[in-house]
């Protein structure tokens, strides 16, 4: 706001000189396309398109001709558009202004700063016809830096790169191609797969399998241009979905045979397709021969690997390969092996579950083992009765800094309060406490009438007064009642 009060004060003379370009036309008459001549660029009707703000705007017509010190040279517009960036008014009339700059003087030329200042803008907007209409100024008056040299301008890559990101993203595969090929016909030199990867990629997300493959071709045989392991990546991609993963082979043999190293993304996308065709021996193939290439696994690697065969119904077999791994040293950290532990729970294979959780923590790899996955192997040791591997394991998460929520400790201390085992809770309760655990009135209520049903006076009312301490008992009537029950 306060940026927007500051040009106000900057430009009156630019904004009063220009009502038509800030003020909507009441009786504006037709509009008629001026002829097209080389120092004239005609405006485009569907100019601009604006925000909700300003969408009552029209592009004006004829264009009116800016004041000489704005217009003068392309740094002067440059600073003009900088400054008006936050402007309520003139921001999204940007390129009507560079237009204006244009048809008032054949001479002018904007240099590569105004173009790609531009490019930035229409392409963050989504304002695409308005970014074709730069794109025709930029190729017929060529940037002031190209006159000293034989080559064209060094910015023309970057500009056309990201109004092509921005026709692709959109989905105006012609668009992105039409200026794909304007850049071709401008650059000094073949142009990188960079660029042409960005249409493969929005055709292959379009699911257009048929127009990938064309385009590779033409891309390869017809103008030249070297594929890198991106371009292999997103046929690998698009030809797992589309076709099956032994089509996505036949590219990764492609992809070696021009010597373009895989990726993980590469063995990444070949390990999804073999899961998803229920074929997982060859996915855990693929992940092996990860590790031989010293590719390595990562955190998605292994989500790929684990949670597909989960998912399939190979829970057993997923927790030998988590277990194989781990013993290797090869599981990559911030991996959470909670989908693992819940798909053995809720088979049925309760000691696998807690054979991964205790190699976890003896193996120091605490990052691998989440609060909700280690609640869950809590739970199903509590309903199967097996208070004293709930204590243990319990004890040694809490001793490495995995602590339980508040209710899911309830839960455990509850369950070791009615087996008659409230000292247990009250040692858990206290080495919790030390690492971060924060109890409530229900843990304390839970203790006090767990040692009052054991007849452990002491004890009950040393936690009794902490919890009186610790403001959980509101009034006197409660801490009586509680008393009573250490009786």
């Amino acid at each position: 706001m306060a940026a927007s009060r500051r040009l106000a004060r900057k430009l009156p003379s630019l904004i009063s000189r220009h009502q038509r370009l800030i003020s909507p036309e009441t009786e504006a008459p037709e509009l008629t396309e001026p002829p097209t001549t080389s120092g004239s660029i005609p405006l485009d009707p569907s100019l601009p398109v604006l925000p909700l703000a300003v969408s009552h705007l029209s592009p004006p017509s004829p264009l009116p001709a800016l004041p000489s010190a704005h217009a003068s040279s392309p740094a002067s517009l440059l600073r003009l558009l900088r400054r008006a960036r936050h402007h309520p008014r003139l921001a999204p009339l940007d390129l009507h202004i560079l237009l204006a700059a244009a048809d008032a003087s054949p001479a002018f030329r904007p240099d590569h700063g105004l173009t790609s200042l531009l490019a930035a803008r229409l392409s963050a907007s989504r304002r695409l016809p308005s970014l074709r209409r730069l794109l025709d100024l930029v190729l017929s008056r060529s940037c002031p830096c190209a006159d000293d040299s034989i080559f064209a301008c060094p910015e023309l890559l970057p500009t056309f790169r990201k109004a092509i990101v921005a026709f692709a993203a959109s989905g105006d595969i012609p668009a992105a191609s039409e200026a794909l090929a304007s850049l071709r016909r401008a650059s000094d030199s073949p142009l990188p797969a960079e660029f042409y990867n960005i249409i493969l990629h929005a055709l292959s997300r379009l699911r257009r399998h048929e127009d990938v493959i064309r385009f590779y071709s033409e891309m390869t045989s017809v103008y030249r241009v070297a594929p890198d392991a991106y371009t292999f990546n997103i046929l690998i991609n698009s030809s797992c979905r589309a076709e099956g993963v032994n089509t996505a082979m036949r590219w990764f043999g492609e992809m070696q045979h021009r010597s373009c190293a895989p990726t993980a993304v590469s063995f990444n996308t070949l390990m999804r397709g073999f899961i998803r065709e229920g074929r997982y021996k060859e996915g855990i193939k693929v992940a092996r021969e990860m590790l031989e290439l010293g590719v390595g696994l990562s955190v998605v690697s292994m989500e790929i690997l684990i949670g597909g065969l989960c998912r399939g119904g190979e829970a057993l077999k997923a927790a030998e390969v988590f277990v194989e791994f781990l013993g290797d040293g090869v599981v990559p950290e911030g991996f959470d092996c909670f989908e693992l532990v819940e798909a053995l729970c809720r088979v049925g294979k309760m000691d696998k579950a807690v054979e991964v959780v205790d190699m976890v923590l003896e193996g120091n790899m605490k990052c691998c083992l989440s609060v909700p996955a280690g609640v869950t192997v809590l739970e199903c040791l509590m309903k199967a009765g097996k208070l004293d591997k709930v204590c243990q394991l319990m004890w040694r998460m809490i001793d490495q800094g995995i602590v339980p929520d508040t209710i899911s400790c309830n839960c455990v201390f509850e369950a070791l309060c009615e087996a008659g085992r409230t000292a247990d809770a009250n040692q858990l309760r206290v080495l919790a406490k030390e690492k971060g655990f924060e109890a409530d009135g229900e843990t304390y209520r839970l203790l006090v009438q767990g040692f009052g049903r054991q007849g452990r006076r002491k004890e009950g009312e040393a936690v009794l007064d902490e919890m009186l301490d610790s403001g959980f008992i509101p009034n006197i009537a409660s801490y009586n009642r509680l008393l009573d029950g250490l009786l």
